[in-house]
């Protein structure tokens, strides 16, 4: 959701932020010179973002979200939170060792600075629901995933550990940060979803995704540390991070399921209140007639009918969440909504 009341006085575009800015200074120049000392390194990374993408971009078919707030999020993951947890596990590495910063500091620092992206969307108000929490926390642990792999890759030059560290990482762990910062997204999400604060409320997210963080990274520190041993404690680290992604899957499926269900059972209410049309409650009141119109759309239209469409959602969601309705931020919806309708007709 974006309707922040304080969206006039920004002066910087909705996709970028103060905070990138400042951490690009060194995210930048340290990417620039990871993909001069090895250019395959970035052309391997962008593999998890074809396989993890999709998946993303379903997650939001229901409430779809502004283009350059999920832009932002991403940014947020590949500069802020990749700057600070450098400096930091890099700190912890020098004093304590290797160990200690991958399994210790890495999954409090880098789920910590993750989780920022998140309250950072939601200081902005796009985040109105669970699925929303998911979604920006999809996205912000994506685009630090996608750092941090061209990292592991341009550190690996020899061929055969190469190629095992892309097996590991590209094809094995392209969910590992989004299924971890997930925790924290569902958490904020759910806090929201109920009107509760996301502090002490969300807390528990956090810590999920700091334990399964470092369980993955204390099997991989296992793995490198004891030989043989290590390797079966990998291959069960593997096991059980399989089981929960299909566990995951599911949670997912069902929660985007019973939010789609959610929106096409108050379309008549909405439509009623909004006075929308008869043609347009056949449309939005059928999902999958809704995704098929779609899909006959040109480019162009596709925008326009994505934004009535998520107009209408966040409405939805507005009106369902308990206690009374923020009138302001109605207003401001239904102004969406209307401006979305007149570009669609």
């Amino acid at each position: 959701m974006h309707v922040s009341g304080d969206q006039a006085k920004r002066r910087l575009p909705d996709w970028i932020s103060l905070p990138i800015i400042l951490s690009s200074l060194i995210a930048v120049p340290s990417f620039i010179a990871l993909a001069v000392v090895s250019p395959i390194s970035v052309l391997l990374g962008i593999v998890p973002i074809v396989i993890v993408l999709p998946v993303m971009l379903w997650l939001d078919r229901v409430e779809p979200e502004p283009r350059p707030a999920l832009i932002h999020a991403f940014l947020w993951g590949a500069t802020v939170a990749v700057t600070v947890a450098g400096i930091v596990n890099t700190i912890v590495a020098i004093a304590g060792g290797e160990v200690l910063a991958a399994v210790v500091s890495a999954p409090l620092v880098e789920e910590a600075m993750k989780a920022c992206g998140i309250i950072y969307a939601l200081r902005r108000k796009e985040i109105d629901g669970v699925m929303d929490g998911i979604v920006y926390a999809g996205w912000v642990a994506l685009g630090f995933a996608v750092i941090e792999d061209i990292s592991y890759f341009a550190q690996s030059p020899d061929g055969g550990v190469l190629a095992q560290t892309f097996v590991l990482r590209a094809l094995f762990g392209p969910f590992a940060h989004p299924l971890f910062t997930a925790w924290t997204g569902l958490a904020i999400g759910r806090a929201v979803s109920k009107g509760k604060p996301v502090f002490p409320n969300a807390v528990w997210g956090y810590v999920a995704a700091v334990a399964s963080h470092a369980l993955w990274n204390g099997s991989l520190a296992g793995a490198a540390a004891w030989g043989d041993s290590g390797a079966v404690l990998l291959l069960t680290a593997i096991v059980v991070f399989v089981l929960l992604f299909f566990t995951s899957v599911i949670v997912l499926y069902r929660t985007r399921r019973a939010e789609e269900r959610r929106l096409v059972q108050l379309v008549p209410w909405l439509a009623q209140r909004y006075g929308l049309p008869a043609n347009e409650i056949a449309l939005f009141g059928n999902f999958a007639t809704m995704l098929s119109a779609r899909r006959q759309l040109t480019k162009a239209d596709r925008r326009r009918f994505d934004a009535v469409h998520a107009a209408l959602a966040r409405l939805a969601v507005l009106h369902d969440r308990p206690g009374p309705t923020d009138v302001g931020t109605e207003q401001v919806l239904v102004a969406q909504l209307n401006r979305a309708r007149a570009g669609l007709h």
